[in-house]
């Protein structure tokens, strides 16, 4: 795929673009964003991620655009399991509904350099070492097992400061509360950070180890450095909002950790099998290439992707309405019949207890409108 220079130049200059306009015209200003504001844009984002990888089929085949498209979903998914490690951080810290914005899109800025860093050195070492495959495969295996053992995200779960964070905290005095959204404040002629730059810190050092096993997720897919690029970066894009679109949901996802396991065991096979067609090290098969095992084709890992995320969401969705169903069933006090619980009817409390007397109409509730602040 010959990419030249000034595509390029035009990439980096859309995604500095669209992170420079979320900076000026979304995060400039503490606000919590509502669901309506929220859905919107993250759908922009998708659309414009949409849109690239069909310019990909235009330009470049069907060939090459597969595996944008199967790259960008595959980022995609990974940085939604992400988001439950931004969540923890976010109620770790106590970090203001309307600060988190700027923590996450500093977090993402961050992310997108440090990627970029990582697909230049991977794609380096993939040139002149074919047996770095090998690595990579070992290391997405491992990762699979580490996810499915891991059996998805529990309720008991909580954040763990990793030693980056906690050297930070050795080394810059910190405040006990928030300064708007000041990074760093001067007290009595000392500076502080607050802890909106610890939170900060804790979600770019988090952005490390995701790096692990994305990189060599998409490297699995492609390894066309343009696409790669192209891939995690429209990934990381609109995660924002993602994360504030869909972070009350994130819990019903149970069956992510096993949807992603099986994806990313799916791509290490692949890579092991694609070291084994370049296989240079002489302690296996004397050097030569091993091509008993066909190598995967592009179209059957898109559809591999595609369908476990289908099925994983599907049957996330059933469970949590099972168990809601199964908590519902018996706060009923009647008793079942065709199929259905006759409840008792309710009895109004007395007003002193905070309830509405007999011959009084409460009313209907009132339900939060789609523009007014996310709340989990």
């Amino acid at each position: 795929m010959d990419v030249p220079f000034w595509v390029w130049a035009l990439t980096i200059g859309l995604i500095v673009g669209m992170l420079v306009f979320d900076l000026v015209g979304h995060v400039r200003t503490p606000h919590a964003p509502t669901l309506r504001e929220s859905a919107i844009w993250s759908s922009v984002y998708v659309a414009i991620a949409i849109v690239f990888g069909l310019l990909i089929f235009w330009f470049y085949g069907a060939q090459f655009g597969g595996e944008y498209f199967a790259g960008y979903i595959t980022e995609k998914s990974l940085s939604i399991d992400n988001l439950f490690v931004f969540v923890l951080i976010m109620a770790s810290f106590s970090v203001p509904r309307e600060l988190q914005q700027k923590v996450l899109l500093y977090g993402i800025t961050f992310a997108l350099i440090l990627r970029t860093v990582f697909i230049l050195i991977g794609a380096a070492a993939i040139e002149n070492f074919s047996w770095v495959f090998y690595l990579f495969g070992a290391i997405l295996i491992y990762t699979a097992w580490a996810q499915a053992r891991s059996g998805g995200h529990g309720e008991e779960e909580d954040f763990t400061e990793n030693i980056l964070l906690r050297g930070a905290r050795r080394v810059f005095p910190t405040t006990d509360e928030y300064h708007s959204d000041k990074m760093a404040v001067r007290i009595d002629g000392k500076r502080y950070i607050t802890p909106l730059a610890i939170a900060l810190i804790a979600i770019g050092s988090a952005d490390i180890l995701f790096a692990v096993d994305s990189i060599p997720a998409i490297f699995g897919l492609t390894q066309e450095t343009y696409l790669v690029f192209a891939a995690n970066a429209f990934s990381l894009l609109g995660l924002r909002q993602l994360f504030f679109l869909i972070d009350g949901l994130l819990d019903r996802l149970v069956y992510l950790s096993y949807g992603l396991a099986v994806i990313l065991g799916f791509i290490g096979v692949k890579l092991v099998i694609h070291a084994l067609h370049t296989n240079e090290l002489g302690f296996i098969n004397g050097g030569e290439h091993v091509t008993v095992i066909p190598e995967i084709p592009t179209w059957l890992s898109l559809s591999v992707i595609l369908v476990t995320l289908l099925v994983t969401t599907v049957a996330s969705l059933a469970k949590n309405r099972r168990d809601r169903a199964e908590h519902v069933a018996p706060a009923g006090s009647g008793e079942v019949r065709d199929g259905t619980r006759a409840e008792a009817p309710a009895q109004p409390r007395p007003a002193a207890e905070g309830g509405t007397s007999p011959g009084r109409d409460a009313g209907p509730a009132v339900a939060p409108t789609e523009d007014e602040p996310l709340h989990r």
